[in-house]
């Protein structure tokens, strides 16, 4: 196990647009070295490790505390990359070729020899994307390996949208932190299964909205069996909650009564009843976007419940922000 009491994490802040080359390629090198460094992405940041390393990818588990069955994404910077680690099919060129750099997860069969067993969860088959983000587009680069990189939190914890929640719980765990900023999207990638074109599975919704995949092939997106589920991280775990409970609040339903001292509420709506802290969003997008920061926040400030409002809408960003805000009141 990985001796945390005497790793002194490095955190170094880079301009999102014009990263600095030297910071990037020192990062890059501890990739390569088999460490561990925590990179802003579109979506959340992401703890990243060499993904071909097994001993690498260890430490990722490790330093998370993280399910070894819980599979982790493989970030690269091209279509080529991506079609050295899976078996590609005519929808997987189709669909990266549309939205990647973004926030979509494709899930295929491995190549078996290439990716670690570690690094697929034990499973068949990998989860491939490419960033929408400069920095994490570099760093890969600057790496010269594939990066696997879940979300750097602590397990089950809300994921970090800044560098500041990352070294909240990663301090003494990991190599280094590159700050970026705040991430643009505030919630995961969503992640679909097309080993099977003519059968497309939605594993987990998340930045990339439903409508727009099923524009794009033409067909609806399926619900996956409880064996293809695990194929995707971040769908049979608790994951995203704060310490404190959650409770979901439905616009049509009373406020719910809250047998805690203290409650803080986020939503876009302002609630009936007074509650000891209120956290408004100006829409959807930005509830998304700032989701984790206040479940963050308000666990930080001492209050003992969290009530968040659940989204009437379905459409957009809106069914992954429902996954997210039910997965962090333990469904």
């Amino acid at each position: 196990m990985m001796n945390t009491k005497t790793l002194k994490t490095k955190i170094a802040a880079v301009d999102r647009w014009e990263p600095s080359p030297y910071v990037i390629s020192r990062a890059g090198t501890i990739i390569k070295q088999g460490g561990l460094v925590a990179f802003p992405t579109e979506t959340v940041y992401g703890l990243g490790a060499d993904a071909l390393n097994p001993g690498a990818v260890r430490r990722i588990y490790e330093a998370k505390g993280r399910p070894s069955d819980n599979p982790l994404i493989l970030h690269v910077d091209c279509i080529a990359q991506a079609a050295g680690l899976v078996e590609m099919n005519h929808l997987a060129y189709k669909l990266m070729s549309r939205f990647w750099p973004g926030p979509l997860t494709l899930v295929l069969p491995a190549k078996p020899k290439i990716v670690p067993e570690i690094t697929r969860g034990g499973l068949e088959t990998a989860a491939v994307r490419m960033p929408d983000n400069k920095i994490a587009q570099w760093l890969i680069g600057y790496a010269g390996t594939p990066i696997a990189a879940p979300s750097a939190n602590l397990s089950g914890k809300p994921s970090p949208t800044n560098a500041e929640t990352v070294l909240a719980d990663m301090n003494g765990r990991i190599d280094m932190i590159i700050d970026g900023g705040s991430v643009k999207v505030g919630i995961e990638s969503t992640v679909i299964d097309i080993t099977n074109p003519e059968h497309v599975l939605l594993l987990r919704p998340g930045g990339l909205s439903r409508e727009v995949i099923e524009e794009e092939i033409h067909m609806p997106l399926e619900i996956p069996d409880s064996q293809s589920a695990k194929r995707s991280p971040g769908t049979h775990y608790r994951h995203y909650s704060p310490s404190v409970p959650v409770k979901i609040w439905h616009r049509d339903a009373n406020f719910p009564e809250c047998e805690y001292s203290s409650a803080g509420y986020i939503g876009i709506h302002k609630p009936i009843c007074a509650t000891k802290r209120v956290i408004l969003f100006s829409d959807y997008t930005d509830y998304a976007h700032g989701l984790f920061a206040a479940f963050r926040r308000l666990d930080k400030d001492g209050y003992t419940c969290i009530i968040a409002e659940w989204p009437e809408e379905i459409s957009g960003i809106c069914e992954g922000l429902r996954d997210r805000i039910l997965r962090s009141a333990g469904d």
